[in-house]
């Protein structure tokens, strides 16, 4: 249970004091390392000459593109860099465990926050899309009776994000503790592969695919 509660590191004296706990700072942390090695890694493209780093970053960007862009359209591709950004975000976040920190997806707050960030996107392809008076009618379709459910459903989406990512996430960590506490030795090592990598990364890659798959079913 301590582990799994976020301890406050800093409070910030404004506002009565803002209470900065451990989730908040990893996030921060994760933010800043990704922000630096974007830097570093476009300092010295080149059209002519490319080198092995910067074919394999275009290759996998481009791949990443075109992932999206097959489930919501090229001609919405203005939602692919946040979509790659979340993903990567949740990647480094669900294996940083590893390096000894706490991974800010074992925090509710943080899951429920992405998931909200979500729904405001979904709802907001939608609007852009079609406009808003057929956002709005789209709620009575294909009969007014079912009104109640489709208004339900914009919170029940972000909801089953929040709560896959975090369940997982914490169902993997208190697997492995249990692990170590029974076999503390050589077992953990290959289902920690499993646990905090694979699963860590298979969940960041569902979260974003079911994101752009909800955007896709707005926008129709």
């Amino acid at each position: 249970m301590e582990e799994l509660n976020c301890q406050t590191v800093f409070t910030i004296p404004v506002f009565g004091g803002i209470a900065v706990d451990e989730s908040i700072v990893v996030t921060w942390i994760i933010m800043a390392v990704l922000t630096i090695l974007s830097v570093v890694f476009v300092r010295n493209l080149s059209v002519e000459h490319p080198g092995r780093l910067q074919l394999a970053l275009e290759s996998s960007i481009g791949w990443a593109q075109d992932f999206f862009e097959g489930i919501i359209g090229k001609e919405n591709k203005r939602y692919v860099p946040y979509l790659i950004t979340v993903a990567l975000y949740l990647a480094v976040s669900n294996v940083i465990g590893l390096l000894g920190f706490k991974p800010p997806t074992k925090d509710l707050n943080v899951t429920a926050a992405l998931a909200v960030m979500s729904m405001i996107l979904i709802e907001y392809s939608g609007i852009r899309k079609n406009g808003g008076k057929h956002w709005v009618r789209h709620f009575a379709s294909p009969v007014p009776v079912v009104a109640p459910i489709m208004v339900l459903e914009v919170f029940i989406r972000p909801l089953s994000l929040c709560m896959r990512l975090f369940g997982n996430m914490l169902g993997g960590f208190v697997v492995m503790e249990l692990i170590k506490l029974v076999v503390p030795l050589l077992v953990p090592i290959p289902l920690s592969f499993y646990f905090d990598i694979f699963d860590g990364l298979l969940q960041a890659y569902v979260f974003v695919f079911l994101t752009a798959l909800f955007m896709n079913e707005e926008m129709e």
